[in-house]
């Protein structure tokens, strides 16, 4: 969408060099992503770019109302949700958007979902240094914000995550994570902060305190935990033999609490009003039903990686719903194939990455996640056997 550069990088292409650059992707840390890194970057022009960082503004307004717990509590609807010591407000913050076009053919963002827990910082802060040094990119070329470096955001990482403790007293926790497609994110922050990536299963619980071992078998008491672990996973894998629950009250510091997972996700979309969100409703708090269901999708709020999303809504599908409280209904956005590909163009969803540091007022952009797709939609069973697509990262003029 930079022209100039996306000509350039597709005159250059060859099947080979992407080769190249997936083995130098598997080289870092000797480990080879789950998912499909895409061939290519996408390069954000200053509209996109200007118009992405004005809706991450006007939405985290509601992000930082005083009431947000108010307006959020029936996020947790079950008590078995609720942790314990929840913070003043969500540590990570996502906003995932389609890239459209305006009535005058310019790129436009529509948000898709916004969450409130931690993605792939890591593993696009490596991925794109690879993509800029093995394509010879443009140095001006940046993936970060607010006129960020590679070592001033790994040293705001490292500050929000791991701050004044010892490294060895932060874990990243997640279930069974050499199995989870994203583990190599994990590993990144692993090397890159120094801290442990463990397993539900091998934390240690002594009172309300939590250990795990190390190497030697020695155990190291958990001061922070970087949670990583998805309820709605959790709670599907009762052959687990953990020793702690969630809900008990822990003498720990969660670095991303687990309650603002629910918080801020589908439930919050209803509460968003503004031009670059589509039209959001409470299933239960519809009094009429849209005669143009064409154009929206039905999505369960408490759902992972889209279970249970229904694209083509019929009025059929909502009558079977008995509980309506535990949907939404939005509006399709439409996404515009904006990439030029050597053979079909590309449809793409941005991932803004946001941080909120305990010292300041708003969180704030660092970072960002592409998604490349040729299907009907943005994941991996729309886009089996198709090239330039999957996981990739945005790079704008700095």
């Amino acid at each position: 969408m930079i022209a100039k550069v996306r000509s350039q990088f597709n005159a250059a292409f060859t099947e080979q060099k992407y080769q190249d650059f997936l083995e130098k992707v598997t080289d870092v840390y000797n480990n080879k992503p789950l998912f499909r890194v895409a061939e290519s970057p996408f390069f954000i022009p200053s509209i996109l770019k200007d118009r992405l960082l004005e809706a991450c503004d006007m939405i985290k307004e509601t992000v930082v109302r005083e009431d947000i717990k108010t307006i959020t509590q029936g996020a947790l609807y079950d008590e078995s949700l609720i942790v314990p010591n929840e913070d003043e407000h969500t540590t990570f913050l996502q906003m995932d958007f389609g890239v459209c076009l305006d009535e005058n053919g310019d790129p436009f963002p529509q948000l898709i979902e916004i969450q409130g827990f931690p993605s792939v910082y890591f593993f696009q802060y490596m991925v794109a240094e690879v993509y800029k040094e093995h394509y010879q990119l443009p140095e001006n070329l940046t993936c970060f914000f607010d006129g960020r470096d590679r070592p001033s955001y790994k040293q705001l990482m490292y500050d929000i995550i791991v701050g004044t403790s010892d490294p060895k007293n932060v874990i990243l926790l997640e279930i069974e994570p050499e199995k989870q497609t994203t583990y190599i994110d994990m590993l990144s922050t692993s090397v890159e902060l120094g801290i442990p990536v463990v397993c539900v299963t091998e934390v240690v619980k002594d009172g309300n305190k939590l250990y795990y071992l190390d190497n030697l078998g020695g155990r190291v008491e958990i001061q922070k935990i970087y949670n990583r672990v998805i309820f709605d996973e959790l709670y599907q894998r009762t052959d687990l033999e953990m020793q702690f629950k969630f809900t008990d009250d822990l003498d720990v510091e969660w670095i991303g609490h687990p309650n603002w997972f629910y918080r801020i996700s589908k439930y919050i979309m209803p509460y968003l009003k503004n031009k670059y969100v589509p039209d959001t409703y409470f299933l239960h708090e519809l009094t009429d039903i849209p005669l143009d269901l064409e154009n929206y999708v039905l999505k369960p709020l408490f759902s992972f990686a889209g279970a249970g999303v229904i694209i083509d809504v019929t009025r059929e599908d909502i009558d079977k719903i008995e509980d309506k409280s535990n949907y939404i209904l939005q509006r399709k956005v439409t996404y515009e194939p904006v990439l030029k590909s050597p053979n079909d163009p590309v449809k793409v969803e941005i991932r803004m990455l946001m941080l909120w540091p305990k010292d300041v007022d708003k969180p704030f952009v660092v970072n960002n996640l592409v998604r490349l797709s040729k299907g009907k939609m943005i994941g991996v069973k729309y886009n089996k056997d198709k090239d330039w697509v999957g996981g990739s990262v945005g790079f704008f003029e700095g």
